[in-house]
């Protein structure tokens, strides 16, 4: 009977021990501040600070993968990730194929080209626009300027890197990235005025999981709730936003 006790309770604590959940996120880790690899080839940036938050809240641990944009959502229904967190728009075409947890950050998008080259979006008809492949910017002209070139790339690096050299006339992403590319780019400049439009950026962006995973986007929205509720939030949000 000790023996059966004692198995027992080691299998009990077996359990209790394996009880931790832990939650393995795909991200594209080339999108500064909200993703990027650090000198010591580490994930960093606003929205692994806020997962890991989200995990502590949810007593679980984070694993971060880096995967092309374009991969995320496909890798995510294959069931290689349990949640994608890389600066997502939350769309109604998205939200087809998977669950979006409430937004954790409210986004827009700019255009941005060489000091001097574009007066605004309107010149840009006829123009070479870099995007990166997969994205709401690269729907965005597609749908609503059929009139501008749309450059994919597999990264906004090698979009702003063309940019600078002269290869393509401009570039359009997330504002707070585009801020990060003209603190660095004396000599770009933004073009026009910040993109709202609800259907592709206005919403804000979300923490993505498998269609059907509602238990998973449930923790995500509680902590999130908590995380703003006790500070945690705005701490995070201004060590990448407010330098």
């Amino acid at each position: 009977m000790k023996k059966i006790l004692l198995a027992a309770l080691l299998a009990g604590l077996s359990l209790s021990a394996s009880a931790a959940q832990t939650i393995r996120f795909a991200t594209e880790a080339s999108y500064p501040p909200f993703e990027f690899v650090d000198a010591s080839n580490k994930i960093q940036g606003f929205d692994v600070d806020l997962a890991n938050a989200l995990c502590k809240e949810m007593d679980a641990t984070c694993t971060f993968t880096n995967q092309a944009f374009d991969r995320l959502i496909p890798s995510l229904k294959f069931r290689r990730f349990d949640a994608v967190m890389a600066g997502m728009d939350i769309t109604p075409e998205r939200e087809k194929q998977v669950l979006f947890s409430k937004p954790y950050y409210d986004n827009s998008a700019l255009f941005i080209a060489q000091k001097g080259k574009v007066a605004d979006v309107a010149a840009l008809k006829g123009k070479r626009v870099g995007v990166q492949n997969g994205t709401t910017h690269q729907k965005y002209l597609a749908d609503q300027h059929s009139d501008i070139t749309t450059v994919p790339y597999d990264s906004y690096q090698n979009a702003v890197l063309d940019l600078k050299n002269g290869r393509i006339d401009a570039v359009f992403g997330d504002t707070a990235v585009v801020n990060e590319w003209l603190k660095q780019n004396a000599n770009l400049a933004p073009v026009g005025d910040k993109i709202t439009d609800k259907a592709y950026f206005g919403t804000g962006l979300g923490i993505t999981v498998r269609q059907g995973n509602t238990d998973l986007q449930a923790k995500f929205n509680a902590a999130l709730e908590k995380v703003k509720a006790d500070g945690t939030y705005k701490t995070i949000y201004n060590k990448w936003f407010q330098q």
